[in-house]
């Protein structure tokens, strides 16, 4: 049985939490937040004790730190669990400034720690199969992927102000899938967008819609859509077009409910958003951490795949700044 110290009570705490304490094979035993109450609130709830970080960090029965606090804690408090011994599971990113993830990941690599990087969607059932179909050579050789990434709607702007842009905060997921599907590092981006679906977006120098292409050496190309707003739900689709045919991943809709009529015939919308859509991934990514540290199979996405992510996103920036193609050199 693992114990676990998990530090960030909000939204997405509260999924990791009741994942931790309905696994088999881990436990609940502090919760810690900055905001006392929500520790409280959450602690209780799971039958866990709320503690400080450095409380938490100090005791030796803690095998795992579960970090989903503010973004900008996520790379000091790996390193702290890191230094302390424990297994880290981190919700991506690991901080908006690259070097500071190299820290990070250099120190992972000193230490010889375990740390997961939390890019949840890797574990999505429909996504997993996809993969799984594609590396099983079902459609040959993967030439074209496309992955539509649309949201129903912005976050509240106090949280854009401080997300990193929409490159290293949203579109993030979508490189790190680009990655795991093609199977080999994109050494070309190219990213255009713009601010349209709110003027508030562009007063704080964000942008809400964009397309990144990414190209690698092989020739093998990734087209990613990315919005802040899709009027009608959670878009979350995936495309591969191979040498021998095509596989395609639609969009989880909230019922399989299909009406027919002589007005025409109607489908249920998509699932609202993240918590919805990717309920199973969550459970799913909790299940494949804990077999890891169990020697069950390797861990991933690791802290390396955090790093090669953010290239990518800071690459679509660049990009976007300077209008012209960024090349890449992962050596």
């Amino acid at each position: 049985m693992f114990s676990v110290a998990l530090i960030g009570a909000g939204r997405i705490g509260q999924i990791h939490a009741a994942n931790i304490a309905n696994h088999l094979q881990s436990s609940l035993r502090y919760v810690a937040d900055i905001h006392p109450d929500s520790a409280k609130t959450l602690a209780k709830r799971h039958g866990a004790e709320v503690a400080g970080v450095e409380a938490a960090l100090a005791d030796p029965a803690v095998d795992i730190v579960v970090i989903s606090s503010a973004t900008d804690t996520h790379a000091e408090l790996s390193e702290r669990a890191l230094l302390a011994g424990k297994a880290v599971f981190c919700e991506k990113p690991i901080d908006l400034d690259i070097e500071r993830v190299r820290q990070c990941v250099e120190l992972v690599r000193q230490k010889e720690g375990k740390m997961m990087v939390g890019f949840n969607r890797r574990f999505d059932p429909n996504f997993a199969h996809l993969r799984q179909s594609l590396v099983a050579g079902d459609v040959g050789e993967l030439e074209l992927l496309m992955i539509h990434s649309r949201d129903p709607g912005a976050l509240p702007i106090e949280y854009l102000k401080v997300s990193g842009g929409m490159f290293r905060d949203m579109s993030i997921h979508d490189f790190d899938m680009a990655r795991w599907i093609l199977g080999e590092e994109p050494v070309r981006v190219h990213a255009t967008a713009a601010s349209l679906t709110d003027p508030t977006i562009a007063e704080i120098g964000d942008i809400d819609t964009a397309i990144v292409s990414l190209q690698c050496a092989s020739g093998r190309m990734a087209v990613i859509t990315n919005s802040r707003r899709a009027a009608y739900g959670y878009d979350q689709r995936i495309e591969v077009h191979g040498s021998k045919g095509m596989l395609n991943v639609a969009n989880v809709v909230e019922s399989t409910l299909v009406k027919s009529t002589v007005d025409g015939v109607v489908s249920q919308k998509p699932k609202h958003f993240f918590l919805e859509r990717y309920s199973d991934s969550y459970r799913i990514e909790w299940d494949h951490f804990i077999g890891a540290l169990k020697g069950e199979h390797a861990l991933w996405p690791s802290a390396e795949d955090g790093e090669r992510a953010l290239v990518l996103a800071e690459a679509a920036v660049t990009s976007l700044r300077t209008g012209r193609a960024v090349e890449l050199n992962w050596v």
